[in-house]
Protein backbone atom coordinates (compact mmCIF):
# COMPACT_ATOMS: atom_id res chain seq x y z
CA UNK A 1 0.00 0.00 0.00
CA UNK A 2 2.94 2.19 1.05
CA UNK A 3 4.76 1.74 -2.33
CA UNK A 4 1.08 2.39 -4.23
CA UNK A 5 0.82 5.20 -2.37
CA UNK A 6 4.18 6.86 -3.47
CA UNK A 7 3.22 6.21 -6.98
CA UNK A 8 0.18 8.20 -6.44
CA UNK A 9 1.60 11.15 -5.18
CA UNK A 10 3.74 11.43 -7.49
CA UNK A 11 1.59 11.12 -10.29
CA UNK A 12 -0.47 13.67 -8.54
CA UNK A 13 1.78 16.28 -8.50
CA UNK A 14 3.26 16.78 -11.71
CA UNK A 15 2.08 17.64 -15.29
CA UNK A 16 4.84 16.39 -17.14
CA UNK A 17 4.34 13.05 -19.65
CA UNK A 18 7.53 12.31 -19.16
CA UNK A 19 7.76 12.55 -15.13
CA UNK A 20 4.76 10.46 -15.26
CA UNK A 21 6.14 7.41 -17.30
CA UNK A 22 9.01 7.31 -15.42
CA UNK A 23 7.57 7.24 -11.66
CA UNK A 24 5.36 4.21 -13.67
CA UNK A 25 8.27 2.60 -14.73
CA UNK A 26 9.82 2.63 -11.34
CA UNK A 27 7.04 1.18 -10.02
CA UNK A 28 6.51 -1.80 -12.53
CA UNK A 29 10.22 -2.29 -12.31
CA UNK A 30 10.19 -2.47 -8.29
CA UNK A 31 6.94 -3.73 -7.38
CA UNK A 32 6.17 -7.65 -6.97
CA UNK A 33 4.12 -8.87 -9.70
CA UNK A 34 0.78 -9.69 -7.72
CA UNK A 35 1.20 -5.78 -6.29
CA UNK A 36 2.02 -4.78 -9.73
CA UNK A 37 -1.28 -6.57 -11.36
CA UNK A 38 -3.55 -4.54 -8.71
CA UNK A 39 -2.08 -1.58 -9.46
CA UNK A 40 -2.12 -2.45 -13.14
CA UNK A 41 -6.19 -2.65 -12.75
CA UNK A 42 -6.47 0.41 -11.04
CA UNK A 43 -4.64 2.54 -13.49
CA UNK A 44 -6.12 1.37 -16.64
CA UNK A 45 -9.12 2.80 -14.91
CA UNK A 46 -11.35 -0.59 -13.49
CA UNK A 47 -12.55 0.09 -10.16
CA UNK A 48 -13.96 -2.40 -7.24
CA UNK A 49 -17.87 -2.92 -6.45
CA UNK A 50 -18.58 -0.29 -3.77
CA UNK A 51 -17.60 -2.75 -0.60
CA UNK A 52 -19.09 -0.96 2.20
CA UNK A 53 -21.65 2.35 1.87
CA UNK A 54 -20.71 6.09 2.09
CA UNK A 55 -23.24 6.40 4.98
CA UNK A 56 -20.95 3.79 7.35
CA UNK A 57 -17.70 5.86 6.61
CA UNK A 58 -19.29 8.82 7.58
CA UNK A 59 -20.73 7.01 10.86
CA UNK A 60 -17.50 5.31 11.80
CA UNK A 61 -16.11 9.02 11.41
CA UNK A 62 -17.79 10.91 13.37
CA UNK A 63 -17.55 8.30 16.34
CA UNK A 64 -14.06 8.64 16.30
CA UNK A 65 -13.63 12.04 15.51
CA UNK A 66 -16.95 13.50 17.81
CA UNK A 67 -17.62 15.75 14.85
CA UNK A 68 -21.40 16.96 14.01
CA UNK A 69 -23.16 16.09 11.55
CA UNK A 70 -23.84 20.23 10.38
CA UNK A 71 -19.38 20.30 10.44
CA UNK A 72 -19.00 17.33 8.59
CA UNK A 73 -21.49 18.51 6.04
CA UNK A 74 -19.56 21.96 5.58
CA UNK A 75 -16.20 20.63 5.38
CA UNK A 76 -17.54 17.93 3.00
CA UNK A 77 -19.01 20.89 0.81
CA UNK A 78 -15.54 22.70 1.24
CA UNK A 79 -12.76 19.44 -0.26
CA UNK A 80 -15.67 17.71 -2.02
CA UNK A 81 -14.42 14.30 -1.84
CA UNK A 82 -15.22 12.10 0.79
CA UNK A 83 -12.09 9.85 1.14
CA UNK A 84 -10.09 12.80 1.19
CA UNK A 85 -12.41 14.63 4.13
CA UNK A 86 -12.08 11.17 5.82
CA UNK A 87 -8.41 11.17 5.70
CA UNK A 88 -7.97 14.81 7.06
CA UNK A 89 -10.28 14.51 9.63
CA UNK A 90 -8.96 11.17 11.30
CA UNK A 91 -5.46 12.65 10.46
CA UNK A 92 -5.90 13.47 14.87
CA UNK A 93 -5.86 10.03 15.91
CA UNK A 94 -2.97 9.04 17.54
CA UNK A 95 -1.09 6.48 15.15
CA UNK A 96 2.02 3.57 15.46
CA UNK A 97 5.14 5.27 14.89
CA UNK A 98 6.02 2.56 12.53
CA UNK A 99 2.50 1.47 10.85
CA UNK A 100 2.09 -1.92 9.64
CA UNK A 101 4.04 -2.25 5.93
CA UNK A 102 1.64 -4.85 3.72
CA UNK A 103 1.46 -5.72 0.01
CA UNK A 104 -0.73 -4.36 -2.00
CA UNK A 105 -1.99 -7.77 -3.09
CA UNK A 106 -2.86 -8.91 0.74
CA UNK A 107 -4.54 -5.88 1.50
CA UNK A 108 -7.29 -6.14 -1.40
CA UNK A 109 -7.35 -9.84 -1.89
CA UNK A 110 -6.79 -10.67 2.04
CA UNK A 111 -8.74 -7.53 3.92
CA UNK A 112 -11.08 -5.73 1.63
CA UNK A 113 -12.75 -8.14 -0.87
CA UNK A 114 -13.71 -10.59 2.12
CA UNK A 115 -15.42 -7.85 4.14
CA UNK A 116 -18.65 -7.48 1.50
CA UNK A 117 -19.37 -11.05 3.49
CA UNK A 118 -18.84 -9.87 6.94
CA UNK A 119 -21.61 -8.41 9.25
CA UNK A 120 -21.31 -4.47 10.26
CA UNK A 121 -20.12 -4.81 13.89
CA UNK A 122 -16.72 -7.18 12.12
CA UNK A 123 -16.76 -4.40 9.32
CA UNK A 124 -16.64 -1.42 11.64
CA UNK A 125 -14.39 -3.46 14.33
CA UNK A 126 -11.58 -3.81 11.24
CA UNK A 127 -12.07 -0.91 9.04
CA UNK A 128 -11.39 1.31 12.66
CA UNK A 129 -8.42 -0.63 13.18
CA UNK A 130 -6.67 -0.10 9.85
CA UNK A 131 -7.94 4.01 10.22
CA UNK A 132 -5.91 3.65 13.49
CA UNK A 133 -2.74 2.23 11.85
CA UNK A 134 -2.36 3.99 8.85
CA UNK A 135 -0.78 7.41 7.91
CA UNK A 136 -3.66 9.95 6.31
CA UNK A 137 -2.27 9.23 2.66
CA UNK A 138 -2.87 5.15 2.55
CA UNK A 139 -6.21 6.10 4.46
CA UNK A 140 -7.07 8.45 1.97
CA UNK A 141 -6.34 5.50 -0.92
CA UNK A 142 -8.30 2.62 1.84
CA UNK A 143 -11.24 4.36 1.56
CA UNK A 144 -11.47 4.92 -1.96
CA UNK A 145 -11.22 1.04 -2.58
CA UNK A 146 -13.77 1.12 0.06
CA UNK A 147 -16.18 3.02 -1.63
CA UNK A 148 -15.43 1.84 -5.26
CA UNK A 149 -13.88 4.97 -6.01
CA UNK A 150 -10.10 4.88 -6.99
CA UNK A 151 -9.30 6.77 -9.50
CA UNK A 152 -5.74 7.69 -10.60
CA UNK A 153 -4.60 10.68 -12.52
CA UNK A 154 -3.16 8.86 -15.36
CA UNK A 155 -4.36 7.59 -19.30
CA UNK A 156 -4.11 4.27 -20.15
CA UNK A 157 -1.70 5.50 -22.92
CA UNK A 158 0.87 6.49 -20.57
CA UNK A 159 0.58 3.32 -18.79
CA UNK A 160 1.03 1.80 -21.64
CA UNK A 161 4.37 3.35 -22.52
CA UNK A 162 6.00 2.55 -19.39
CA UNK A 163 4.98 -1.25 -19.80
CA UNK A 164 6.51 -0.86 -22.95
CA UNK A 165 9.66 0.83 -21.57
CA UNK A 166 9.82 -1.91 -18.87
CA UNK A 167 9.27 -5.14 -21.36
CA UNK A 168 11.52 -3.44 -24.16
CA UNK A 169 8.64 -4.22 -26.41
CA UNK A 170 6.51 -1.92 -28.56
CA UNK A 171 3.33 -0.09 -26.86
CA UNK A 172 1.12 -1.62 -29.52
CA UNK A 173 1.81 -4.82 -28.49
CA UNK A 174 1.75 -4.19 -24.70
CA UNK A 175 -1.80 -2.74 -25.56
CA UNK A 176 -2.72 -5.67 -27.61
CA UNK A 177 -1.96 -7.53 -24.39
CA UNK A 178 -4.11 -5.68 -22.25
CA UNK A 179 -7.15 -5.36 -23.89
CA UNK A 180 -10.32 -7.54 -22.58
CA UNK A 181 -11.10 -8.86 -19.42
CA UNK A 182 -8.45 -10.10 -17.00
CA UNK A 183 -8.27 -11.06 -12.92
CA UNK A 184 -5.59 -9.22 -11.19
CA UNK A 185 -3.06 -11.93 -10.06
CA UNK A 186 0.47 -12.56 -10.33
CA UNK A 187 0.41 -15.30 -12.65
CA UNK A 188 -1.16 -12.78 -14.85
CA UNK A 189 1.25 -10.16 -14.72
CA UNK A 190 3.87 -12.34 -15.24
CA UNK A 191 2.19 -13.77 -18.88
CA UNK A 192 1.46 -10.09 -19.46
CA UNK A 193 5.44 -9.36 -19.44
CA UNK A 194 6.39 -12.39 -20.99
CA UNK A 195 8.45 -11.86 -24.21
CA UNK A 196 6.78 -14.55 -26.45
CA UNK A 197 3.21 -13.43 -24.93
CA UNK A 198 2.24 -16.89 -24.97
CA UNK A 199 -1.26 -16.14 -22.67
CA UNK A 200 -3.43 -16.50 -26.24
CA UNK A 201 -7.16 -15.47 -25.09
CA UNK A 202 -9.45 -16.36 -28.07
CA UNK A 203 -11.68 -13.48 -27.22
CA UNK A 204 -9.02 -10.67 -26.72
CA UNK A 205 -9.80 -8.03 -29.00
CA UNK A 206 -6.89 -5.85 -30.95
CA UNK A 207 -6.84 -2.34 -29.82
CA UNK A 208 -9.04 -0.01 -31.47
CA UNK A 209 -7.28 2.89 -33.86
CA UNK A 210 -9.22 5.97 -33.70
CA UNK A 211 -9.48 8.95 -36.15
CA UNK A 212 -8.52 12.58 -34.63
CA UNK A 213 -10.79 15.92 -35.51
CA UNK A 214 -10.67 17.19 -38.78
CA UNK A 215 -9.74 20.86 -37.94
CA UNK A 216 -8.52 22.17 -41.20
CA UNK A 217 -10.10 22.61 -44.56
CA UNK A 218 -10.24 18.74 -46.18
CA UNK A 219 -8.76 20.52 -49.58
CA UNK A 220 -5.32 20.36 -46.97
CA UNK A 221 -5.18 16.60 -47.43
CA UNK A 222 -4.62 15.99 -50.77
CA UNK A 223 -6.36 14.63 -53.30
CA UNK A 224 -9.93 12.88 -52.92
CA UNK A 225 -8.56 9.53 -54.41
CA UNK A 226 -6.06 9.53 -52.32
CA UNK A 227 -9.05 8.82 -49.28
CA UNK A 228 -11.92 6.38 -48.48
CA UNK A 229 -14.86 8.40 -47.20
CA UNK A 230 -17.42 6.87 -45.34
CA UNK A 231 -20.44 7.89 -43.44
CA UNK A 232 -19.69 8.18 -39.73
CA UNK A 233 -21.99 5.73 -38.02
CA UNK A 234 -23.65 6.91 -35.06
CA UNK A 235 -24.11 3.71 -32.74
CA UNK A 236 -21.58 1.42 -30.73
CA UNK A 237 -18.44 0.97 -32.50
CA UNK A 238 -16.89 -2.88 -31.73
CA UNK A 239 -15.32 -5.46 -32.31
CA UNK A 240 -16.68 -8.89 -33.86
CA UNK A 241 -14.49 -12.06 -32.59
CA UNK A 242 -14.86 -15.41 -34.41
CA UNK A 243 -12.53 -17.77 -33.31
CA UNK A 244 -12.99 -21.53 -31.82
CA UNK A 245 -16.02 -21.96 -32.17
CA UNK A 246 -16.86 -18.86 -30.16
CA UNK A 247 -18.14 -15.86 -30.61
CA UNK A 248 -17.76 -12.10 -28.94
CA UNK A 249 -18.72 -8.59 -29.38
CA UNK A 250 -16.90 -5.99 -27.73
CA UNK A 251 -17.15 -2.43 -27.60
CA UNK A 252 -14.69 0.47 -27.75
CA UNK A 253 -15.26 0.73 -23.78
CA UNK A 254 -13.76 -2.96 -23.58
CA UNK A 255 -17.53 -4.57 -22.48
CA UNK A 256 -18.48 -7.52 -23.38
CA UNK A 257 -21.79 -7.19 -25.25
CA UNK A 258 -22.19 -10.18 -27.39
CA UNK A 259 -25.47 -11.18 -25.18
CA UNK A 260 -27.02 -7.74 -25.92
CA UNK A 261 -27.14 -8.62 -29.64
CA UNK A 262 -27.79 -12.20 -29.88
CA UNK A 263 -28.92 -11.66 -34.10
CA UNK A 264 -25.17 -10.50 -34.20
CA UNK A 265 -23.75 -13.39 -32.68
CA UNK A 266 -25.71 -15.81 -34.53
CA UNK A 267 -24.78 -14.71 -37.96
CA UNK A 268 -20.91 -14.25 -36.66
CA UNK A 269 -21.13 -18.00 -36.97
CA UNK A 270 -21.48 -18.06 -40.59
CA UNK A 271 -18.14 -16.24 -40.57
CA UNK A 272 -14.53 -18.12 -41.12
CA UNK A 273 -12.92 -19.69 -37.97
CA UNK A 274 -9.90 -16.26 -36.92
CA UNK A 275 -12.38 -13.68 -38.04
CA UNK A 276 -11.83 -10.17 -36.36
CA UNK A 277 -14.23 -7.19 -37.98
CA UNK A 278 -13.99 -3.77 -36.83
CA UNK A 279 -17.19 -1.79 -37.33
CA UNK A 280 -20.36 -0.67 -35.39
CA UNK A 281 -23.71 -1.69 -33.60
CA UNK A 282 -26.34 0.01 -35.33
CA UNK A 283 -30.27 -0.05 -34.99
CA UNK A 284 -31.03 -0.87 -38.74
CA UNK A 285 -33.80 -1.58 -40.71
CA UNK A 286 -34.48 -1.76 -44.40
CA UNK A 287 -30.76 -1.13 -45.39
CA UNK A 288 -30.79 2.21 -43.44
CA UNK A 289 -29.82 3.07 -39.69
CA UNK A 290 -32.36 4.03 -37.32
CA UNK A 291 -31.51 6.77 -34.79
CA UNK A 292 -29.33 6.03 -31.87
CA UNK A 293 -32.63 6.21 -29.84
CA UNK A 294 -33.99 3.37 -30.99
CA UNK A 295 -30.84 1.54 -29.75
CA UNK A 296 -30.63 3.12 -26.75
CA UNK A 297 -33.64 0.54 -26.08
CA UNK A 298 -31.45 -2.29 -25.62
CA UNK A 299 -28.97 -0.77 -23.53
CA UNK A 300 -29.12 -1.99 -20.04
CA UNK A 301 -32.50 -3.66 -20.38
CA UNK A 302 -31.79 -6.79 -18.41
CA UNK A 303 -34.24 -8.96 -20.45
CA UNK A 304 -34.27 -8.61 -24.20
CA UNK A 305 -38.28 -9.29 -25.04
CA UNK A 306 -39.38 -9.63 -28.87
CA UNK A 307 -41.29 -6.11 -28.84
CA UNK A 308 -37.43 -4.74 -27.77
CA UNK A 309 -35.96 -6.81 -30.72
CA UNK A 310 -38.49 -5.78 -33.27
CA UNK A 311 -38.24 -2.54 -32.25
CA UNK A 312 -35.21 -1.72 -32.21
CA UNK A 313 -33.39 -4.86 -34.83
CA UNK A 314 -29.70 -4.37 -34.79
CA UNK A 315 -26.35 -5.48 -37.36
CA UNK A 316 -23.18 -4.75 -37.44
CA UNK A 317 -22.11 -2.33 -39.86
CA UNK A 318 -18.07 -3.44 -40.91
CA UNK A 319 -15.51 -0.76 -42.00
CA UNK A 320 -12.25 -2.97 -41.57
CA UNK A 321 -10.98 -6.37 -40.66
CA UNK A 322 -8.08 -7.19 -38.33
CA UNK A 323 -8.05 -10.88 -38.77
CA UNK A 324 -8.54 -13.43 -41.30
CA UNK A 325 -8.15 -17.80 -40.77
CA UNK A 326 -6.05 -16.08 -37.23
CA UNK A 327 -3.52 -13.86 -39.35
CA UNK A 328 -3.49 -10.61 -38.10
CA UNK A 329 -4.14 -8.03 -41.02
CA UNK A 330 -3.56 -5.03 -39.91
CA UNK A 331 -0.34 -4.03 -41.38
CA UNK A 332 -2.02 -4.28 -45.03
CA UNK A 333 -2.12 -1.24 -46.30
CA UNK A 334 -6.19 -0.04 -45.57
CA UNK A 335 -6.66 -1.31 -49.64
CA UNK A 336 -6.05 -4.88 -49.84
CA UNK A 337 -8.04 -4.85 -46.09
CA UNK A 338 -10.73 -3.45 -47.73
CA UNK A 339 -10.68 -5.71 -50.40
CA UNK A 340 -10.51 -8.61 -48.50
CA UNK A 341 -13.05 -7.67 -46.84
CA UNK A 342 -15.94 -7.45 -49.58
CA UNK A 343 -14.83 -10.86 -50.45
CA UNK A 344 -15.45 -11.99 -47.50
CA UNK A 345 -18.80 -10.67 -46.67
CA UNK A 346 -20.15 -10.00 -49.88
CA UNK A 347 -24.11 -9.36 -49.89
CA UNK A 348 -24.09 -10.48 -46.35
CA UNK A 349 -27.51 -9.28 -44.84
CA UNK A 350 -26.41 -8.98 -41.07
CA UNK A 351 -23.05 -7.67 -42.03
CA UNK A 352 -23.01 -5.01 -44.51
CA UNK A 353 -19.86 -3.24 -45.32
CA UNK A 354 -19.67 0.62 -44.58
CA UNK A 355 -19.87 1.59 -48.41
CA UNK A 356 -17.51 4.34 -49.81
CA UNK A 357 -19.17 7.69 -50.58
CA UNK A 358 -18.28 8.84 -54.10
CA UNK A 359 -18.61 12.65 -55.25
CA UNK A 360 -16.05 14.57 -57.34
CA UNK A 361 -14.39 16.56 -55.17
CA UNK A 362 -14.08 17.92 -51.96
CA UNK A 363 -16.90 20.95 -52.13
CA UNK A 364 -19.09 18.05 -53.91
CA UNK A 365 -18.20 16.00 -50.48
CA UNK A 366 -19.24 18.87 -48.27
CA UNK A 367 -22.60 19.75 -50.09
CA UNK A 368 -23.35 15.33 -49.72
CA UNK A 369 -22.41 15.86 -45.72
CA UNK A 370 -24.95 18.33 -44.95
CA UNK A 371 -27.34 15.19 -45.62
CA UNK A 372 -26.14 13.45 -42.36
CA UNK A 373 -28.37 14.22 -39.86
CA UNK A 374 -31.25 13.30 -42.54
CA UNK A 375 -29.33 10.13 -42.68
CA UNK A 376 -29.11 9.57 -38.85
CA UNK A 377 -25.20 9.58 -39.49
CA UNK A 378 -22.44 12.32 -37.81
CA UNK A 379 -20.87 13.32 -40.36
CA UNK A 380 -17.71 11.57 -42.66
CA UNK A 381 -14.67 9.49 -41.74
CA UNK A 382 -11.97 10.25 -44.23
CA UNK A 383 -9.29 7.22 -44.56
CA UNK A 384 -5.58 7.49 -45.99
CA UNK A 385 -5.95 4.36 -48.65
CA UNK A 386 -2.54 3.10 -47.76
CA UNK A 387 -2.84 3.68 -44.13
CA UNK A 388 -2.44 0.51 -41.98
CA UNK A 389 -4.61 0.08 -39.18
CA UNK A 390 -2.66 1.89 -35.50
CA UNK A 391 -3.32 1.94 -32.10
CA UNK A 392 -4.79 4.90 -30.33
CA UNK A 393 -5.00 7.98 -31.98
CA UNK A 394 -2.45 8.63 -34.39
CA UNK A 395 -3.12 11.42 -36.36
CA UNK A 396 -2.72 11.93 -40.25
CA UNK A 397 -4.56 8.68 -41.92
CA UNK A 398 -7.98 9.11 -40.04
CA UNK A 399 -10.00 11.63 -39.34
CA UNK A 400 -13.50 12.33 -38.46
CA UNK A 401 -15.24 15.49 -40.59
CA UNK A 402 -18.23 15.63 -38.36
CA UNK A 403 -21.09 17.85 -39.05
CA UNK A 404 -21.30 20.96 -36.58
CA UNK A 405 -23.03 20.61 -33.63
CA UNK A 406 -26.41 21.49 -32.41
CA UNK A 407 -25.78 24.76 -29.87
CA UNK A 408 -27.58 26.52 -26.77
CA UNK A 409 -27.41 29.26 -24.55
CA UNK A 410 -28.23 28.20 -21.07
CA UNK A 411 -27.61 29.63 -17.55
CA UNK A 412 -25.53 28.35 -15.34
CA UNK A 413 -27.37 26.96 -11.69
CA UNK A 414 -26.10 24.12 -10.08
CA UNK A 415 -22.39 23.18 -9.20
CA UNK A 416 -20.40 20.68 -7.58
CA UNK A 417 -17.18 19.75 -7.22
CA UNK A 418 -15.01 17.37 -9.76
CA UNK A 419 -12.54 14.24 -9.05
CA UNK A 420 -8.92 13.78 -8.27
CA UNK A 421 -6.75 17.11 -8.70
CA UNK A 422 -10.00 18.70 -9.07
CA UNK A 423 -12.10 17.76 -6.01
CA UNK A 424 -11.33 21.19 -4.30
CA UNK A 425 -12.83 22.56 -7.64
CA UNK A 426 -16.22 23.37 -8.44
CA UNK A 427 -15.78 22.00 -11.92
CA UNK A 428 -19.23 20.10 -12.44
CA UNK A 429 -22.28 22.11 -13.93
CA UNK A 430 -25.95 22.14 -14.37
CA UNK A 431 -27.36 24.55 -16.81
CA UNK A 432 -30.94 25.84 -17.06
CA UNK A 433 -33.31 27.16 -19.99
CA UNK A 434 -36.26 29.04 -19.87
CA UNK A 435 -39.60 27.97 -19.08
CA UNK A 436 -41.85 31.43 -19.52
CA UNK A 437 -40.38 32.99 -15.97
CA UNK A 438 -38.69 30.22 -14.51
CA UNK A 439 -35.21 28.60 -15.28
CA UNK A 440 -35.46 24.82 -15.79
CA UNK A 441 -32.26 21.72 -15.86
CA UNK A 442 -31.75 20.32 -18.81
CA UNK A 443 -28.07 19.41 -18.76
CA UNK A 444 -24.99 18.66 -16.98
CA UNK A 445 -21.72 19.53 -18.28
CA UNK A 446 -18.00 19.50 -17.26
CA UNK A 447 -15.63 20.09 -19.58
CA UNK A 448 -14.80 22.50 -22.25
CA UNK A 449 -13.40 25.59 -19.61
CA UNK A 450 -9.87 26.33 -19.52
CA UNK A 451 -7.80 26.23 -15.92
CA UNK A 452 -7.62 29.44 -16.27
CA UNK A 453 -11.49 29.88 -16.59
CA UNK A 454 -12.25 27.05 -14.15
CA UNK A 455 -10.62 28.71 -11.47
CA UNK A 456 -12.23 32.32 -12.19
CA UNK A 457 -15.15 30.31 -12.39
CA UNK A 458 -15.01 28.62 -9.16
CA UNK A 459 -14.30 31.78 -6.95
CA UNK A 460 -17.44 33.26 -8.24
CA UNK A 461 -19.30 29.98 -7.45
CA UNK A 462 -18.04 30.21 -3.73
CA UNK A 463 -18.91 34.37 -3.63
CA UNK A 464 -22.27 33.54 -5.21
CA UNK A 465 -24.01 30.48 -3.44
CA UNK A 466 -27.52 30.42 -2.54
CA UNK A 467 -28.01 27.29 -1.03
CA UNK A 468 -26.00 24.41 -0.75
CA UNK A 469 -26.98 20.39 -0.75
CA UNK A 470 -24.50 18.84 0.65
CA UNK A 471 -21.51 18.93 -1.84
CA UNK A 472 -23.94 21.12 -4.51
CA UNK A 473 -24.11 24.63 -4.62
CA UNK A 474 -27.19 26.46 -5.86
CA UNK A 475 -26.11 29.92 -7.42
CA UNK A 476 -27.03 33.47 -8.59
CA UNK A 477 -28.58 32.90 -11.87
CA UNK A 478 -26.14 35.12 -13.45
CA UNK A 479 -23.37 33.12 -15.97
CA UNK A 480 -24.36 32.52 -19.92
CA UNK A 481 -22.55 29.26 -21.28
CA UNK A 482 -22.76 28.14 -25.11
CA UNK A 483 -23.49 24.58 -24.97
CA UNK A 484 -22.69 22.18 -28.15
CA UNK A 485 -24.15 18.89 -28.06
CA UNK A 486 -24.57 16.15 -30.95
CA UNK A 487 -28.14 14.99 -30.88
CA UNK A 488 -31.49 15.58 -28.97
CA UNK A 489 -33.99 13.26 -27.84
CA UNK A 490 -37.15 12.60 -25.59
CA UNK A 491 -36.73 11.27 -22.30
CA UNK A 492 -39.03 11.02 -19.62
CA UNK A 493 -36.73 10.43 -17.03
CA UNK A 494 -35.83 14.16 -17.04
CA UNK A 495 -37.67 16.71 -15.78
CA UNK A 496 -37.56 19.08 -19.15
CA UNK A 497 -38.86 16.04 -20.74
CA UNK A 498 -35.45 16.44 -23.25
CA UNK A 499 -32.30 14.75 -23.08
CA UNK A 500 -28.89 16.14 -24.47
CA UNK A 501 -26.13 13.87 -26.45
CA UNK A 502 -22.74 14.87 -25.36
CA UNK A 503 -22.98 18.22 -23.78
CA UNK A 504 -19.91 20.36 -23.68
CA UNK A 505 -19.13 23.86 -22.90
CA UNK A 506 -18.22 25.85 -25.86
CA UNK A 507 -17.37 29.11 -24.14
CA UNK A 508 -18.29 31.53 -21.59
CA UNK A 509 -20.98 34.05 -22.76
CA UNK A 510 -20.20 36.84 -20.25
CA UNK A 511 -21.52 39.48 -23.46
CA UNK A 512 -24.85 38.26 -22.47
CA UNK A 513 -27.72 38.46 -19.82
CA UNK A 514 -29.57 35.88 -18.31
CA UNK A 515 -32.52 36.52 -19.88
CA UNK A 516 -30.74 36.10 -23.34
CA UNK A 517 -30.27 32.35 -22.41
CA UNK A 518 -32.91 29.76 -24.89
CA UNK A 519 -36.14 28.57 -23.86
CA UNK A 520 -37.12 25.21 -23.52
CA UNK A 521 -39.72 26.12 -26.50
CA UNK A 522 -36.50 26.50 -28.85
CA UNK A 523 -35.09 22.88 -27.33
CA UNK A 524 -38.60 21.61 -28.01
CA UNK A 525 -38.18 23.14 -31.61
CA UNK A 526 -34.69 21.70 -32.82
CA UNK A 527 -36.07 18.35 -31.44
CA UNK A 528 -39.23 18.66 -34.03
CA UNK A 529 -36.75 19.95 -36.54
CA UNK A 530 -34.50 16.44 -36.07
CA UNK A 531 -36.84 14.12 -35.65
Amino acid sequence: MRRLADLYDALDQTTSTNAKVEALTRYFQQAPPEDAAWALYFLTGQKLKRLLTTKLLVGWTQELTGIPDWLFAEVYASVGDLAEVIALLLDTLERPSEPEELPLSVWLEQRLLPLRTKPPTEQREQVVSWWRAMPRREVFLLDKMLTGELRVGVSSTLVVRALAKVLELPASDVAHRLMGTWTPSRAFFERLVSKDGADVDRSRPYPFYLASPLEQPPASLGAPRDWLVEWKWDGIRGQLIHRQGDTFLWSRGEELITDRFPEITAAASTLPEGTVLDGEVLAYEDGKPLPFARLQRRIGRQKLTPKVLAEAPAAFIVYDLLELGGVDQRALPLRERRAKLEALLEDHPRFPISPAVEAAGWEALASTRDESRERNVEGFMLKRWDSTYQTGRKRGDWWKWKVDPFTVDAVLLYAQPGHGRRSSLYTDYTFAVWRGDDLLPVTKAYSGLTDEEIGRLDRWIRAHTREKFGPVRSVEPEQVFELHFEAIQPSPRHKSGLALRFPRIARWRTDKQPRDADTLDSLEELLHDSA
